[in-house]
């Protein structure tokens, strides 16, 4: 049966070309080896940028550190405790998603409704029955201005609108999956089903919809840190569509490239991964023990590190964390930087030159 959702775009060269070059990444991440130990890592800090940068989006004041603390377990004083529960709820869903990586299942509206419960659950729009559509007008207004900038569907037309959704989202086989992540992402905030948390679950659902299909791309990459980073553009290429009466050719070349520049930090970094473990091998004819070799990782994927952040790395005391790094430092492995409590570690020129 023909669906009436029959999303308009054109696969621009701009498209084509940014295509291709997420595929060369996808194979390389595909080629390499990494250690376990590299990956978790890697996972662990894009899955804490995601939930920052998407809960931030939609209002939250935590900054890139508090949501660093929160999520590793930390008290975090003098926070507000519904963006923390949201940062939360996002690391949540994002860990619920995550089940679903390179299943066939299909996607339905009962799971697009359990992933706006976890999101929404006891925070900022957890009154407007989490999981359920709205009964009411919503509107999308303009933080700073207050001015509406678009009035979604009638209530009544939502659960059509839904239907036509996902049943177009489980037969688009013909499409790439890049594109299709893209579209899904668009039309649901279209749709705006709910009263609140539209804008993370569409985000949830793009990501989902990349996991299903087998671009996961080992769970490194944070799309939402790139709308973030310049949020006038991103609402700007979503009201583009609503403009080029609904071609979403625009908005599709924002997303490829926004995952584009993505795939290109995340292939950067293996590379510099790949390159660190022959400085690593180096190292060890100096001598360096286990948790050393953890905290050299460590400070080539994070740049620095500190003596708490060593002893939380490695599970040794104080005295045995500032031991190590003294170690590394008398090695020409790391160099020092500030005084007593300020202080901190990085890679030594040396080090940078193997």
């Amino acid at each position: 049966m023909k669906t009436r959702f029959n999303p308009k775009f054109t696969i621009t060269p701009k498209i084509n070309k940014a295509l291709i070059e997420i595929e060369r990444v996808r194979g390389f991440l595909d080629a390499i080896k990494l250690k376990d130990d590299w990956i978790q890592d890697m996972q662990k800090k894009a899955l804490i940028l995601e939930s920052h940068h998407s809960t931030h989006i939609e209002g939250t004041a935590l900054n890139l550190e508090q949501a660093q603390n929160i999520l590793e377990g930390k008290k975090v004083k003098g926070v507000d405790r519904d963006d923390e529960k949201e940062l939360k709820n996002y690391k949540q869903a994002m860990d619920f998603v995550s089940r679903y990586l390179g299943k066939d299942d299909p996607v339905t509206e009962g799971l697009v409704r359990e992933i706006h419960k976890i999101l929404v659950n006891e925070v900022r729009g957890g009154h407007a029955e989490p999981g359920s559509y709205r009964k009411v007008q919503n509107y999308v207004v303009n933080s700073r201005t207050k001015e509406v900038v678009y009035t979604p569907p009638s209530p009544f037309d939502v659960p059509v609108l839904m239907k036509e959704f996902v049943d177009w989202l489980n037969k688009s086989g013909d499409i790439s999956p890049i594109l299709i992540a893209g579209i899904t992402q668009f039309q649901f905030v279209h749709i705006h089903p709910f009263i609140d948390g539209n804008g993370r679950t569409a985000r949830m659902l793009s990501t989902l919809v990349l996991y299903k299909t087998g671009y996961d791309f080992k769970r490194l990459f944070s799309i939402s840190e790139y709308y973030d980073k310049d949020r006038p553009a991103y609402y700007q290429a979503i009201q583009s569509v609503r403009k080029n009466d609904m071609d979403m050719t625009e908005w599709l070349e924002y997303f490829v490239d926004g995952l584009r520049s993505q795939m290109e930090e995340i292939q950067e970094k293996g590379k510099q991964i790949v390159k660190s473990e022959n400085v690593i091998k180096a190292f060890r004819q100096q001598g360096i023990n286990t948790r050393q070799e953890k905290i050299v990782r460590y400070v080539i994927l994070n740049e620095r590190i500190n003596n708490e952040q060593c002893q939380k790395l490695t599970g040794s005391i104080r005295r045995t964390a500032t031991r190590d790094l003294t170690d590394l430092v008398e090695k020409e492995i790391l160099m020092k930087h500030g005084e007593l409590k300020g202080s901190f570690y990085m890679l030594s020129k040396k080090s940078r030159q193997i």
